[in-house]
């Protein structure tokens, strides 16, 4: 028997084998499903412990990780991979695959061990986890053709990806069929409970209704430094089932009640479900002198050996060889071969399924392709017209008209802003909310929770078919950084809409006054992912016609996350000819707006807002002091200098005199102005008042930077 309390009532609630308590209620699941509850469960045990043998091991050999957890959740992930998860052992990116999040990274030996029993690893990428080169790191990084559909590690966003992805599926079968219906399986741990962003992750999708997201929560009672019972007295059964999930509680470690409860969740049609597993960490470990060594906190997070465990003894408890331990047992893999076998003969029948209906269907069919391809859509953003001098995240709201005109596979969010950040110009183009029972529609509307909204963005990009889009005010971007951060680690290109771009947000003050924001985000321009490149574009246009343009380039940017941020306030619309085709020049970073001599005086440079006010400041120089310039708009350092050195020193000229205005830190431009130019910027927080008072006393008018720019020039 198990028991787990339950802290409502204070009492001990027992789980003998053949019950299983379904929200709330005990039933005995025999008589349930009319069968009988299997006990020949002598291989898929011994494939349990085999997969405890090797995440025991690898962290023994990499003599560092997280073994205790791996050892507790391997009954469940032992049954998931081999009887329901379905996938293509060939084809593993296949579009119609069961997808498996981890949210708990530092159980990836668990993770990496099932996956070598399907043949996705070999045991030499074990023994080499967490080493340099390795295809087995600390923590898992997204390798679709591997199985590994997630990079995880900072605990909550792993499952708040599956409700992503559960979204992004939804969407899809409104628009094909359930001939393409697919299941999100998550795993997420007490940490991942604990996480506030589980909250917005099981609210979401409790509203949806997502009842083809199936979450495991294997709560072992342990954490790293202390037991569960000391930091939460909550009743996590009770809290789901208020957000309108199906909750079914288990033994964790039982393959037959895993067995049921995954059976009963897949025929779940309302309601996500949580099956909250009691499991026991460390399951199966031995201390030197063959006593029992599960169930304790020093297994959590380093090898066995040093929580004074003994490697050894519990590797023979288990059934293995300690001096081979990297082993496949002859009936485990005999097991998942006949496993694998099964998931390629579902997968043909599918992939049949699928064959038959394009053959009936061949214009949806074509459509179904072109968005699982991720091609670009073809837009004219030059025709998207624009009121004069209008703000920015207004000009972004007529684009949003036109792509939810013409992008068909978009799914667009806001954290309750929308008629603030202006991403309501998606429902204006005629996009509906996605809505429990209605995935027909297009826009999700997050509620108050960015960092969740950020992460479920993740994961619809992560599932694939969709281009996805999410905004709220810039200074709340620092609620979503954890996941825009994942975001650029796994090149997942999703469009950030941050609106309310400076101090300009004025009244507000300076609770709402993003200063130190853009020098952030700017900062993982100059990080490089793992394929070399910039992890993330960071777009501030000038006008509205650069923001058709940053647009462009964030459709376009298919290669990682890219940032739009925008202003509140009205801005004057830059001079030019064909302001359209002007701001084209944008897709190099940087460009020259006007230039009003050969060897201009001084080079004036910004982003944003500010650049029409170094116009109202260059007309000021040339007709007072006869003072020539060169004013360039730079959307995005990173792009700038990913250009040419002859075409940087064309728009920047290294020798020349520079006057930055930035409406954050000084520090932002300083790698463009240089130490013998000058910048003005905002190195101290904002204050509540109008934002032409603001203008004037931080010194952002025309007039005031004339003065600066002469006293820099000495005239």
């Amino acid at each position: 028997a198990f028991s787990g309390r339950s802290r409502k009532m204070s009492t001990v609630i027992n789980f003998p084998k053949g019950f299983i308590r379904f929200s709330g209620k005990k039933t005995n699941f025999a008589k349930l499903k009319k069968i009988k509850p299997r006990t020949m469960n002598k291989v898929i045990n011994k494939a349990a412990d085999n997969i405890r043998i090797l995440a025991a091991s690898m962290v023994e050999k990499a003599k560092s990780g997280h073994p205790g957890g791996a050892m507790g959740g391997a009954d469940f992930i032992n049954v998931l991979y081999a009887e329901f998860l379905n996938f293509d052992p060939d084809d593993r990116t296949w579009a119609n695959r069961d997808r498996f999040f981890l949210d708990p990274g530092h159980m990836s030996p668990m993770l990496y061990s099932v996956l070598c029993l399907t043949g996705s690893y070999s045991l030499e990428d074990l023994q080499n986890f967490r080493q340099w080169g390795s295809i087995t790191p600390g923590h898992p990084e997204v390798d679709k053709a591997r199985g590994v559909e997630n990079t995880s590690g900072p605990l909550g966003q792993g499952h708040t990806m599956a409700v992503g992805a559960a979204i992004a599926e939804r969407f899809l079968v409104a628009r094909f069929g359930e001939w393409m219906a697919h299941k999100t399986y998550a795993f997420i741990s007490d940490g991942g409970i604990q996480e506030e962003i589980s909250q917005g992750a099981g609210r979401i999708a409790g509203a949806l209704g997502l009842s083809n997201l199936i979450l495991f929560y294997d709560a072992n009672n342990i954490q790293l430094s202390t037991k569960v019972e000391e930091v939460t007295a909550e009743n996590t059964a009770e809290k789901y089932e208020a957000w309108g999930w199906n909750v079914i509680t288990i033994d964790g470690n039982d393959a037959d009640q895993i067995r049921e409860a995954l059976t009963a969740a897949g025929n779940e049609k309302e309601r996500p479900t949580l099956i909250i597993g009691k499991t026991l960490m460390g399951k199966g470990a031995m201390g030197p002198n063959g006593e029992d060594f599960s169930n304790k906190v020093s297994t959590h997070g380093q090898p066995l050996s040093g929580a004074g465990a003994s490697i050894e003894k519990t590797i023979e408890n288990l059934g293995g060889d300690p001096q081979h331990p990297f082993v496949i047992f002859p009936e485990v893999k005999e097991f998942y071969q006949k496993a694998l076998e099964a998931k390629r003969a579902y997968a043909r029948k599918k992939k049949a399924e699928q064959a038959a209906w394009e053959k009936a269907n061949p214009e949806r069919a074509a459509q179904y392709r072109k968005f699982m391809s991720g091609e670009v859509p073809a837009i004219d953003y030059k025709a998207i017209a624009h009121k004069a001098n209008i703000a920015t995240r207004a000009a972004s709201a007529d684009v949003l008209v036109a792509l939810a005109q013409q992008v068909e596979n978009m799914i667009v969010s806001s954290a309750d802003l929308s008629n603030s950040d202006k991403t309501d110009g998606f429902l204006k183009g005629g996009a509906r909310p996605l809505v429990k029972g209605d995935f027909s529609g297009a826009f999700l509307q997050a509620g108050v929770a960015e960092l969740t909204m950020a992460t479920i963005c993740n994961g619809i990009a992560l599932h694939g078919g969709i281009f996805v889009a999410c905004g709220t005010f810039f200074v709340f971007s620092d609620y979503m950084k954890p996941a825009v951060r994942l975001a650029a680690l796994m090149q997942v290109p999703v469009k950030y809409i941050w609106s309310h771009d400076a101090f300009r947000v004025g009244e507000d003050g300076p609770t709402h006054q993003p200063i130190e924001q853009e020098a952030q985000i700017r900062l993982l321009e100059k990080v490089r992912n793992h394929a070399g490149d910039m992890s993330l574009l960071a777009l501030r246009p000038a006008d509205a016609a650069e923001t058709s343009v940053a647009w462009k380039m964030a459709m376009e940017n298919t290669q990682s996350p890219t940032a739009l941020i925008l202003s509140r306030q009205n801005i004057n619309d830059l001079p030019g000819k064909d302001r359209y085709e002007e701001a084209l020049q944008a897709c190099k970073g940087a460009y020259i707006v006007t230039k009003n001599g050969a060897h201009p005086d001084i080079i004036l440079l910004a982003s944003g807002s500010e650049v029409s006010t170094l116009v109202d400041a260059a007309q000021l120089l040339l007709e007072r002091k006869n003072i020539t310039s060169q004013i360039v708009s730079v959307i995005s350092e990173g792009l700038f200098r990913e250009q040419p050195r002859e075409y940087q020193e064309q728009i920047l000229p290294q020798a020349a005199l520079k006057y930055g205005l930035t409406a954050g830190l000084s520090v932002t431009l300083e790698g463009l102005v240089g130490q013998q130019g000058k910048i003005h910027g905002v190195n101290h927080f904002g204050y509540s008042a109008p934002a032409k008072v603001l203008d004037e006393k931080f010194g952002f008018t025309g007039e005031q930077v004339y003065q600066e720019i002469c006293e820099l020039l000495k005239k």
